[in-house]
């Protein structure tokens, strides 16, 4: 008699049923999913939306870790055990569904389906080395390359050829939290983009494939990137004075 044929894990019905342990959430933009300091206790995946990772200081400042997408889990964490708590705060950036499924389930189907698990260690992975590229971007980058790198994110762009996509409706503040600099800078820059064409920006935000080009190729005009450069003041007495002191 012939062994039964077990049929193919499939991750979509998993990440879409509800039962203990498992629910589908739906939240509005700025709404927070859970909060630094909390009990980790289950696991998240981004059915569609746009949300972040950020982490506050204890003085009180703030800078986002990464930002998420539609296919993305958060909250792994918690799978460290009992007792884990939150390093960081995941809040909607847009209006997000979301699949919650608790710790103790989560662990089981890892267990149990190989093929889910497979696709579960690689997204970690692959989420850790986006968080080291998020990081280098943060270190050495401009808030205008910042910006830019942001917006091809929020995209989705992957590599040239993909289509130009339009961003969901994101506010300036939320762009400004995001790259870490002000709603006034990020205004700037989104004006010169659009003077430059590499975005249409009329209430929402179309990027256009010229941005990625000029990101992938480190071309992004210098000028306006950095703080104005400090005029010269003219020689006076008194100041060639302290330069000769000084030499």
């Amino acid at each position: 008699m012939a062994g039964v044929t077990k049929k193919p894990f499939n991750t979509d019905i998993l990440l879409a049923a509800k039962g203990p342990g498992r629910s589908i959430i739906h939240h509005t933009a700025r709404q927070v999913f859970y909060s630094q300091g909390r009990p980790a206790d289950s696991v998240f995946y981004l059915q569609s939306g746009r949300a972040k990772l950020t982490v506050i200081s204890k003085n009180g400042k703030e800078a986002t870790v990464t930002l998420l997408a539609a296919g993305d889990f958060f909250g792994e964490e918690s799978l460290a055990g009992g007792g884990t708590l939150r390093a960081v705060t995941a809040t909607a950036v847009t209006a997000c569904v979301v699949y919650k499924i608790a710790r103790e389930q989560m662990l089981r189907v890892l267990h149990e389906e190989h093929a889910f698990c497979d696709s579960f260690l690689k997204f970690i992975v692959i989420r850790g080395m986006r968080t080291q590229a998020d990081l280098i971007d943060q270190l050495f980058n401009s808030s205008e390359r910042r910006l830019a790198r942001t917006l091809l994110m929020m995209a989705e762009y992957g590599e040239p050829g993909k289509p130009e996509a339009k961003i969901p409706a994101v506010t300036q503040g939320t762009l400004a939290e995001i790259v870490g600099t002000t709603r006034s800078r990020v205004n700037f820059f989104m004006n010169r983009f659009r003077k430059l064409g590499y975005i249409d920006y009329n209430g929402g935000i179309r990027v256009r494939k010229l941005l990625l080009k000029v990101v992938l190729h480190d071309e992004l005009p210098e000028e306006n990137t950095a703080r104005p450069k400090l005029l010269d003041p003219p020689p006076s007495r008194t100041r060639n004075a302290k330069r000769a002191k000084i030499v």
